[in-house]
């Protein structure tokens, strides 16, 4: 009986599956650590106080963040588009809840979602890290 319950615990446990959703053509981005606090009351934050708007910071993440709101939620992604590697024209521009890359193609993502928009048989969406609101003060980490 032993034998063949452990048979069984090794099928089981090989069957298993993971969960994980890796897309092999979207490795570009590098998994860096991010751990920055936003004080919505400075000037430089202040447009996110509004829905619609979005805010560059640079020296965070691959090519910076790009935080963004929607009046009622707020979204930080970094700002490097996943579907290219790393260069100078590779980084997003925003322009309220949209950012268009700066490359000759000029994807353009959804900072509600981080899709494409358009999608254009591009198959990376934007990476997105957590945020914490807590009174006036955001906190963006992964």
């Amino acid at each position: 009986m032993k034998p063949f319950f452990s048979l069984i615990c090794i099928l089981f446990l090989v069957s298993c599956n993971g969960n994980s959703v890796d897309d092999k053509n979207c490795r570009f981005l590098l998994d860096i650590g991010v751990n920055f606090t936003i004080d919505l009351s400075l000037p430089q934050y202040s447009q996110l106080t509004f829905a619609g708007n979005s805010v560059y910071i640079p020296n965070e993440g691959n090519a910076g963040i790009i935080v963004a709101s929607t009046g009622v939620d707020f979204y930080a992604w970094d700002a490097s588009d996943p579907n290219h590697a790393p260069s100078s024209c590779s980084a997003l521009i925003p322009s309220g809840l949209n950012g268009t890359c700066g490359c000759d193609d000029g994807n353009k993502y959804n900072f509600v979602t981080g899709t494409i928009e358009g999608n254009d048989g591009l198959r990376c969406a934007l990476k997105n890290y957590r945020v914490q609101k807590t009174g006036n003060t955001l906190l963006i980490f992964n």
